[in-house]
């Protein structure tokens, strides 16, 4: 019984792990670029994948809660980053190049 514990506490520390890892990813994306691959709004995203995190972190993986969790986890990883992912810039913060000005890149006078 005390095996069967152990694997039930990986399993939850797996699960907890996956919901996080999809929740910060969401939160990096840019807004827009959910709008562009047609993947609902970033604010929902969060709100769901904040839920699943939170829901993971207070019960027991035997409960349904975390079920639906870990499926709302999935359906993020499989479907929309892939799909925010393929965009020009993969959905990331525009970061720019070391040589951008205020007003554009600087190409040295040329």
């Amino acid at each position: 019984m005390q095996g069967f514990a152990g694997f039930m506490w990986l399993l939850s520390m797996a699960l907890i792990l996956f919901s996080g890892f999809a929740l910060i990813d969401a939160a990096v994306r840019r807004e827009d670029a959910y709008r562009a691959a047609d993947k609902k709004t970033k604010p929902f995203w969060l709100i769901i994948l904040g839920i699943a995190f939170v829901v993971n972190l207070i019960f027991n993986i035997l409960s349904f809660l975390p079920i639906i969790g870990l499926i709302a986890t999935i359906v993020y990883m499989v479907d929309v980053r892939p799909a925010i992912r393929s965009l020009p810039g993969g959905g990331r913060p525009n970061r720019g190049s070391s040589s951008d000005g205020p007003y554009g890149p600087y190409n040295g006078g040329r």
